[in-house]
């Protein structure tokens, strides 16, 4: 099996991570960015297995926190899943039958948490994604589950 490590801005843990696994390969883009996962996929060819872990905070009140904070959050911890699980599915899972899809939310996601509107939002938004794409694509054996932890 090939591993792509994606990254966006963390060059060395990446080529790091990729150095430690057999057959693996570090790839810099945007996951927030559907152009760059587009190009991304198109570069290193079908996906059978995604595992959607990309994620940032932007811990804020709710009347303290700008669009900005909202919007960069909600981009990167679920544009992302968007982005990268249409282009998987497109990558050959579809043609293949077959592929499996892991998408990393939090039990934040369930329970909400004082501070992290844009956080519990996106990760809850994560898990009604993850539902709905299992409903589109089960049919084709192509599985779409989510892991909720703690805190991460």
């Amino acid at each position: 099996a090939k591993v792509v490590v994606n990254y966006r801005s963390d060059a060395a843990a990446a080529e790091e991570t990729a150095n430690a696994l057999p057959n693996a390969t570090a790839h810099k883009a945007d996951v927030g960015d559907p152009a760059q996962v587009e190009a991304m996929v198109k570069a290193i060819g079908r996906v059978d297995v995604l595992v959607n872990n990309a994620g940032a905070v932007r811990d804020k009140l709710l009347i303290q926190m700008s669009p900005a904070d909202w919007e960069d959050l909600i981009r990167t911890d679920l544009l992302s899943a968007f982005a990268t699980t249409k282009a998987a599915i497109m990558s050959g899972m579809m043609r293949a039958r077959w592929g499996r899809i892991v998408n990393i939310s939090s039990i934040v996601g369930i329970t909400g948490n004082a501070g992290q509107t844009n956080y519990a939002a996106a990760k809850a938004g994560l898990i009604g994604f993850t539902k709905s794409v299992a409903r589109e694509y089960g049919s084709r054996n192509i599985t779409c589950n989510a892991v909720a932890p703690g805190y991460v």
